[in-house]
C-alpha cells in the first residue's frame, strides 16, 4: 500500500524535527517571505561564502528567499543532528549537489534535499538514502507540448499528447516536477539526458519511474509520490528505495520565529 498525506493546507505547524526513523521521509513546507528581522535572524546562521552568495543576487527578493531558505534548511539540519544551526556544514559533489560532509554523512545516515518556487521553499529528509523534491507553478498558458517535444522521452510525449486537451497542463507538470525530484535524488544534474527516463503523468494515476533507457533495473530502485501543495502548484517526492511513512510539517511563519543564540 502506498502511503499517503493530506493536502499541504493540513499540515501541522512545527519548528522543530522529531526524530527521524530509517523507514521514514519527512517533508517540510516553508514559506519565504518575513520581516527585516527574522531575515537578518537567519542571515546569520549562514556561513561566510553562503553570505557572500546571498549578496551576489541582484534583486533583494531573491536575495531574501536564499537567505530564509538556507537558514531554514540549517535549523532543521542541525534539529535532525542534534547541533547548533551554525555548526553545520556541507560537502558537494562534482555537480553542486549539497550534503553532509563524508564521516558526519556516514555516521548519521542524514540525506536531504531542496527546492524553492516563488515564495516558497519545500525539504525533504531521510536516512541512508537518496532524497528529492520539486515544486513548480502551474502555468495555464505554456505551450506543454512543444516544450515537451524537447524536454520529455518520447513514451512521456506519446502520453502527454493521449490526454484530454484539458489534462494536459497538469499532466505536464506531473512529469516535470517528478523528473526534476528524480534528477536532484540522483544529484547528476543534466548529465543525465532528459529523454533516458520515463514517469507517469496522467492525473489519476500512481507516481512512478517507469523505465530508463539502457538501466533495466532502475526503475525498481525508486519510488516517486506527488505531493498536494494547492491547485496552482505541482509538486513531487523521489525517494530511494521503497516509501514506507512519509510525515509532512509546515515550518512556522512570523509569529513563530524560532530563536537561537550563538
Amino acid at each position: 500500500m502506498r502511503p499517503s498525506l493530506p493536502p499541504a493546507s493540513q499540515w501541522p505547524v512545527r519548528n522543530r524535527p522529531p526524530e527521524l526513523g530509517p523507514d521514514e521521509v519527512h517533508i517540510w513546507l516553508a514559506r519565504l517571505e518575513a520581516s527585516p528581522a527574522r531575515i537578518q535572524h537567519f542571515r546569520t546562521l549562514l556561513c561566510a561564502g553562503e553570505q557572500e552568495r546571498a549578496q551576489r543576487f541582484h534583486f533583494p527578493a531573491d536575495r531574501r528567499r536564499f537567505i530564509l531558505a538556507r537558514g531554514i534548511l540549517r535549523t532543521l539540519l542541525a534539529g535532525y543532528l542534534g547541533i547548533h544551526p551554525w555548526e553545520v556544514r556541507f560537502a558537494y559533489n562534482a555537480f553542486g549537489k549539497p550534503a553532509l560532509p563524508g564521516e558526519l554523512r556516514r555516521a548519521t545516515g542524514l540525506e536531504f534535499n531542496l527546492a524553492h518556487a516563488g515564495e516558497l521553499a519545500l525539504l525533504a529528509f531521510a536516512r541512508g538514502r537518496a532524497v528529492g523534491v520539486d515544486l513548480e507553478p502551474i502555468q495555464a498558458e505554456m505551450k506543454v507540448q512543444d516544450i515537451a517535444r524537447h524536454f520529455f522521452a518520447l513514451e512521456e510525449q506519446t502520453s502527454l499528447a493521449a490526454l484530454p486537451p484539458e489534462e494536459r497542463t497538469l499532466g505536464f507538470f506531473n512529469c516535470w516536477t517528478r523528473k526534476e525530484a528524480y534528477l536532484k535524488a540522483r544529484g547528476e544534474g543534466l548529465s543525465i539526458p532528459l529523454e533516458d527516463f520515463h514517469v507517469s503523468l496522467a492525473p489519476g494515476d500512481p507516481p512512478a519511474l517507469l523505465g530508463f533507457r539502457g538501466q533495466p533495473e532502475e526503475a525498481s530502485r525508486w519510488s516517486l509520490m506527488a505531493l498536494d501543495l494547492g491547485p496552482d502548484l505541482a509538486a513531487a517526492l523521489a525517494v530511494e528505495g521503497p516509501i514506507a511513512r512519509v510525515r509532512a510539517w509546515r515550518w512556522p511563519e512570523e509569529e513563530d520565529t524560532p530563536r537561537e543564540s550563538p
